[in-house]
């Protein structure tokens, strides 16, 4: 004999399905037909015998809805055939008992619920009890999914017939019912509903647990239904909402002590039932909350109510939230008591309460700045009785705090607003190294964002101390290290940070530079090259602050006298940390700004900051490449700088010209001794002379240049030099410096010419060639034009 195929569960649930359906299909053709020829009783037999379908134990609920849905579609019809005949005179109540007769209690059940609604649309006065009647029989059915559906398609049935007034007829007559028979109706129905729905998790092997809880998921949407219908009766006001309607649900909701349960019909009043009716209602509610069995997730249901209520607030054609209602009191003392009830609650969940609070401040009470503070402090102090600090950076715990602590920088977009909660700075230190350096760059990023200035010594002060792991050394730092390009990144958005620490008050904004002088420069070598420099730079524009405000302020002199004394000891820190460069630019802006603001005793300051320049110079600077690009912008800058008399000016020159000629490569000799030519032919004017005008020093640098470039070895780089020199003396000859006359020129180009054939071609070669065309084209022009103020080019030989 062949064995039979086994079938999947799933294979076995269609083919189930599929024969259970097919006879549905049959009996309801056949039921059509009798109800067509006016056989009522063999009609109602073979409905009968389709809904004898639904006493089956064998399909899942996903299946058993499928046929549920099929069969009630069929009913329908009889449904309208029995009101249309009832129409015509045929008595119902006779129909009503007869259908009791039915053989089985599930069929027995759906016909009597459909002839009981027919009999409610005939004859209204019937209603309340018919309706008592069929909430009451449908107990008869205890098994959970059967029941489950029948007492669904009760509810469905009895949608549009249920009473929905306070008071019926004058004559004092009710039996039609009124609004609160219509709650009873659905309170029972729901409890019971919610009984067989609860026992479902019951039933069965302990192995089979999870699929059972998939399928109650699956048909939570039947139980809710009740409440859904509850929220559609216009009759219920506020008052019967209090009354009636939710200590009914509530009672229970919290006496079936089923976590799938409460957490779903929780978040389902949640749902349905009006945001005003929440406003009045929320102590009980929350009360309720606190009673849940311990496995319930109530972080999820009180936050799902605030977002409701915080939305309600914002919403611009609501009233808001009533001023009797202290909605942030109430949550706020509920919370507290869900956390205390519940010892075994994570902290992260504790936290994402307090997240929901904070939202709610700020959404319900933007101006009350006092309540996010509470609800920090509250979470500071749950942190510290639970002993937890240095949260490990990705915990759940962590990320929540996180959320909590961003959600007001992201609000006020106001560092400073952030500065006034006082739970702020103590609640930060929760975190471990990682989340305070996120969190420290987060902050700074948003004031950065939007440009928010640091007014005060205070607020700076302040600040840095929150921020601290970006400023300084942690005790908790790794010992591994950073990555080197974050390391970095995190300095330079502290250090465009520092620009924000402005007053507009001069005098505050030096305590202010103080104060970011004290904390950045305990930050290690690594940091202060990145946080040191922006300071000094804020402190020249202070120097230039006061002497815009010479007139209002008479002791201005003195107070740019201290700034320089500031930015020479911070340089003075910075070169134990740092290579020489970045000291180097700062001595000499700051010997440029000292020059151009002219207080009293400028030009000793000016003259300090340069000598300290070159100090920096000769003993930190050792690179060849680094020598040249130092000695150039050491020049640069004192020919820039117009307030030195002769006697500071001259060694400052002389200095420079020395240390130019005693680079170790000869051409960057020939090129320092060069640019030092315009150190003595500058066109400034001195402080105690006319202008800088010596000819003979002039060229004599230029004479080394050329003899240092005669020197070279190496043909291309003679030439380029050559070409380089050649413009310089264009120049001077076109400031009609005396002694350099037309035969040098024509010497230098002779030179030139000779040499640049015997080139080897390639780039190099090529980019010289093209410098030298370039000035021969400018001495043509020269040459060709009438204009040449005083520089003869006649005898020039090109």
């Amino acid at each position: 004999m062949p064995s039979t195929p086994t079938l999947s569960p799933q294979e076995e649930q269609e083919k189930l399905l599929e024969e259970a359906l097919s006879i549905v299909k049959n009996q309801s053709f056949q039921m059509k037909r009798c109800l067509d020829k006016g056989k009522l009783m063999d009609g109602l037999k073979h409905a009968s015998t389709m809904l004898g379908e639904l006493r089956t134990s064998m399909l899942s609920p996903k299946s058993y809805y499928e046929l549920y849905m099929s069969i009630s579609d069929e009913l329908r019809h009889l449904e309208l055939y029995l009101v249309d005949e009832f129409q015509k005179g045929r008595k119902v109540s006779d129909l009503y008992e007869l259908v009791q007769y039915a053989g089985n209690i599930v069929p027995r059940l759906y016909l009597l619920i459909t002839v009981g609604v027919v009999y409610i649309k005939t004859n209204e006065l019937s209603r309340k009890d018919i309706l008592k009647d069929l909430v009451e029989m449908c107990r008869g059915v205890q098994h959970p999914l059967r029941g489950l559906f029948l007492r669904n398609y009760l509810l469905q049935c009895t949608k549009n017939v249920l009473p929905d007034v306070e008071v019926e007829s004058s004559n004092g007559e009710y039996e039609a019912g009124i609004i609160s028979d219509s709650i009873d109706f659905i309170l029972l129905n729901f409890s019971e509903m919610n009984k067989l729905w609860v026992r479902m998790q019951h039933q069965g092997h302990t192995r089979n647990k999870e699929k059972r809880e998939r399928e109650r998921q699956e048909l939570r949407i039947l139980v809710g239904t009740n409440l859904v219908r509850l929220s559609q009766l216009e009759c219920i006001d506020m008052g019967k909402y209090k009354k009636l309607v939710l200590p009914g649900v509530l009672e229970q909701v919290v006496s079936c002590r089923d976590a799938i349960a409460q957490e779903y019909l929780m978040e389902c009043i949640i749902q349905v039932f009006p945001d005003d009716f929440h406003l009045q209602t929320l102590s009980p509610f929350l009360r309720a909350c606190a009673e849940l069995h311990a496995n319930v997730n109530v972080k999820n249901i009180i936050i799902s109510l605030i977002d409701r209520l915080a939305q309600f607030a914002q919403n611009e054609e609501g009233t808001g939230i009533p001023a009797e209602i202290q909605l942030f009191d109430i949550f706020s003392q509920q919370i507290a008591q869900v956390i205390q009830n519940r010892s075994d609650m994570p902290p992260e969940d504790i936290v994402s309460l307090q997240v929901a609070l904070i939202n709610l401040a700020l959404k319900c009470y933007p101006d009350k700045i006092e309540y996010v503070d509470k609800v920090l402090e509250t979470t500071e102090d749950i942190f510290n009785r639970l002993n937890l600090d240095h949260l490990e950076h990705g915990s759940p715990v962590s990320k929540e705090l996180m959320r909590l602590m961003k959600i007001p920088i992201d609000n006020y977009n106001n560092i400073l607003t952030i500065l006034e909660l006082q739970h702020f700075g103590p609640l930060f230190e929760c975190f471990d190294y990682q989340s305070r350096k996120v969190m420290s760059c987060y902050m700074v990023s948003n004031a950065l964002e939007n440009e928010t200035a640091i007014p005060s010594q205070e607020q700076v002060d302040s600040l840095l101390s929150i921020v601290s792991v970006l400023v300084q050394d942690q005790n908790d730092q790794p010992e591994e290290g950073e990555d080197p390009e974050d390391f970095a990144e995190e300095q330079g958005i502290i250090g465009r940070f520092i620009h924000l620490l402005l007053s507009e008050d001069p005098n505050q904004q030096y305590l202010i530079l103080n104060t970011a002088r004290k904390h950045f420069g305990a930050g290690g070598d690594k940091r202060i090259k990145f946080t040191l420099p922006p300071i000094i730079f804020s402190a020249y524009r202070l120097a230039y602050r006061y002497k815009q405000q010479s007139d209002e302020d008479e002791n201005w002199e003195k107070k740019c006298q201290k700034i320089f004394q500031f930015c020479h000891q911070t340089i003075g820190a910075l070169i134990k940390a740092e290579q020489a460069e970045i000291p180097l630019r700062l001595f000499l802006q700051g010997a440029m700004a000292a020059g151009s603001i002219g207080f009293d005793n400028h030009e000793t300051v000016a003259y300090e900051f340069m000598s300290q320049a070159f100090s920096l110079y000769e003993d930190e600077i050792s690179d060849s490449k680094a020598q040249l690009a130092a000695i150039t912008l050491i020049i640069g800058t004192l020919e820039q700088i117009s307030c030195f008399g002769e006697e500071n000016h001259e060694p400052l020159r002389t200095q420079c010209a020395l240390a130019a000629s005693k680079l170790l490569k000869k051409p960057d000799q020939c090129r320092g001794v060069a640019t030092c030519s315009h150190l003595f032919w500058s066109g400034k004017s001195t402080a105690q002379e006319g202008e800088t005008r010596d000819g003979k020093r002039t060229t004599d640098c230029l004479k080394k240049g050329v003899k240092i470039a005669n020197q070279c070895m190496d043909n291309s780089v003679q030439v380029q030099l050559f070409v380089e020199l050649l413009n310089h003396y264009i120049y001077y000859y076109e400031k009609e410096n005396e002694q350099v006359n037309i035969q040098v020129l024509n010497q230098l180009i002779s030179k030139i010419k000779e040499t640049l054939p015997n080139l080897e071609a390639n780039e190099e070669t090529e980019q010289i060639n093209k410098h030298f065309q370039n000035t021969l084209e400018h001495l043509q022009v020269m040459k060709q034009s009438d204009d040449n103020e005083g520089a003869d080019y006649s005898e020039l030989v090109i």
